[in-house]
């Protein structure tokens, strides 16, 4: 789907259109009886831009890690040791209680063999779970719902917070794209940029779908007479998108066609934008992982309040890692490999995947793949969902244990 896919709610906010399904709906019937399917919650946190992976899980114990960043290196005795030879980036303490209580998982070592460097073409095969010589239309989530639809009571398939781009649910799913969140609740009309030769076909299927759209708006947009949460949310872009995603809950919940469980999406996908740090890393860094953390612990601060931590699944992801070896500008340039966090109620914590091991780089000087990212998303399609994971990744990906029974 081109950019005229888009519908935008005045200036605050926009959604795609709600085109019919294109696949069959069949559900894995293993999973189907084990798993709750859409009445668990997936949260994805793009880490727009490729995150450094070596500065946030710190292999402080490779002598090796000095050498390759003797003027951005996060010195031992900053770090928050989690085990004798890894450490976390300072700026994530807020992430300590998650860690304690096993309610925390980090992925190590995740991309896909050979992978790209381009900022749009790496996205995309993360959005659409392609290898990287396979050029895919729609997006991974988008093929999940397609295989296996939402009950009818839910009011869209996910909500895109703080971001035009549709990434993993592009080209099918129903879902709606709140570009502002900060005025969300004061969005009230849709305007349909259709081309004038593109304007006879589809207009009459624009008209169908513009009422249901805004029913699904007002669904979920948070009222007057909504309970408040009591949980505090930082400041900023990050922090706002949050808060819109739990009142996007809460509205959900309270809703009068609610579902029997009250869930109003499958799926919510939050943006965190700067991570392309070419230059003077170390304070750009240190900024954004603090939003991070401190987004995450009011994000499960929320989710208790609104009775669903347990079955709801957070995880990262961004297009690639950066190099082991910084630049000559205090930064790092686009890489391989990166860490990603995943965090839940019925997470099992810990540190999962192939840590770096820095006297091992390839001939790029890059570090090789660790874990296959399928494999996370294997994780959330067949114990998550119940679904048939390999038909919607084309290609059976072996789940990692991170959650609990």
């Amino acid at each position: 789907m081109k950019r005229r896919s888009f519908l935008s709610m005045g200036a605050a906010a926009s959604a795609t259109l709600w085109l019919p399904r294109a696949f069959g709906a069949q559900l894995d019937g293993l999973g189907a009886s084990r798993v709750r399917g859409y009445d668990n919650l997936l949260i994805l946190v793009e880490l727009k831009g490729g995150n450094d992976g070596l500065n946030t899980v710190i292999p402080f114990a490779d002598p090796a890690y000095y050498q390759l960043r003797k003027n951005i290196g996060i010195k031992r005795e900053q770090g928050i040791q989690l085990d004798e030879r890894t450490a976390l980036h300072p700026s994530l303490q807020p992430l300590m209680p998650l860690w304690h209580s096993q309610q925390l998982a980090i992925v190590q070592g995740v991309s896909y063999a050979q992978p790209n460097l381009s900022h749009f073409r790496s996205i995309e095969i993360w959005d659409t779970a392609s290898r990287s010589d396979q050029y895919l239309r729609e997006g991974w989530l988008t093929r999940a719902f397609a295989q296996s639809p939402v009950p009818p009571g839910f009011a869209a398939d996910g909500v895109v917070i703080g971001s035009a781009e549709m990434g993993p649910l592009a080209n099918g799913a129903r879902a709606i794209a709140l570009v502002n969140p900060a005025q969300f609740v004061k969005a009230s009309r849709l305007a349909t940029p259709v081309s004038l030769h593109e304007r006879n076909p589809e207009l009459a299927h624009i008209l169908d779908v513009e009422n249901d759209i805004v029913k699904a708006a007002d669904r979920l947009r948070p009222t007057q007479g909504q309970a408040q949460l009591k949980t505090v949310f930082p400041g900023g872009a990050f922090g706002s998108s949050i808060k819109t995603a739990m009142q996007v809950l809460a509205a959900g919940d309270t809703s009068q066609e609610k579902p029997k469980s009250g869930q109003g999406v499958a799926v919510i996908r939050l943006t965190l934008n700067g991570f392309d740090t070419h230059q003077n890393q170390p304070g750009q860094q240190a900024a954004l992982l603090k939003q991070l953390a401190e987004g995450f612990a009011s994000m499960k601060s929320a989710l208790t309040e609104l009775g669903r931590w347990d079955d709801t699944l957070v995880m990262t992801y961004a297009e690639f890692g950066r190099r082991p070896r910084e630049n000559q500008s205090n930064g790092t340039d686009h890489g391989t490999v990166a860490p990603h966090f995943v965090m839940g109620g019925r997470v099992r914590g810990g540190l999962y995947g192939v840590p770096p091991v820095l006297a091992r780089l390839d001939g790029n000087g890059n570090l090789p793949v660790g874990v296959d990212f399928r494999q996370i998303y294997a994780t959330v399609l067949g114990p998550w969902w119940g679904l048939d994971a390999p038909a919607i990744l084309q290609q059976r990906f072996e789940p990692l244990p991170l959650l609990r029974a």
